[in-house]
């Protein structure tokens, strides 16, 4: 369970960090290069990692030969969800898509490199 703490933790910290990066440049005056819909985006990402977090718990606690599996199977799912989400936001049309695509893949991308941290460090006891 303290994994699990650890985990959420962070993602927490992660997610407070790019909303204080975010209302920082909103403050600075920055915000023509943040897309209007950034806090949805962020919104979006951090519950999509708290869902695809905890389903990997459960799964993982069934067995851990499964480990790999479970990690790429969350990454298909959030790409996925991620695809479903532009492609909503396209059909309800938007201002400057550029700006709204560059946004979210920039934070697609921040998570992603979370959950890759995250799978390199249980990763390292087990190596050894």
């Amino acid at each position: 369970m303290k994994g699990a703490f650890s985990v959420y933790f962070h993602l927490i910290l992660l997610t407070l960090i790019l909303a204080g990066l975010t209302l920082i440049l909103q403050l600075v005056g920055l915000e023509n290069i943040l897309h209007k819909h950034i806090w949805n985006m962020l919104l979006f990402f951090s519950l999509l990692a708290f869902i695809i977090g905890y389903l990997s718990q459960l799964i993982l606690k069934k067995g851990k030969e499964n480990f790999v599996y479970v990690i790429l199977g969350g990454n298909i799912f959030r790409f996925i969800f991620s695809l479903g989400y532009i492609l909503v936001f396209l059909f309800i049309g938007l201002d400057n898509i550029i700006l709204f695509v560059t946004n979210f893949f920039i934070i697609y991308l921040l998570y992603l490199l979370f959950d890759i941290y995250g799978l390199m460090a249980n990763l390292r006891p087990h190596s050894k």
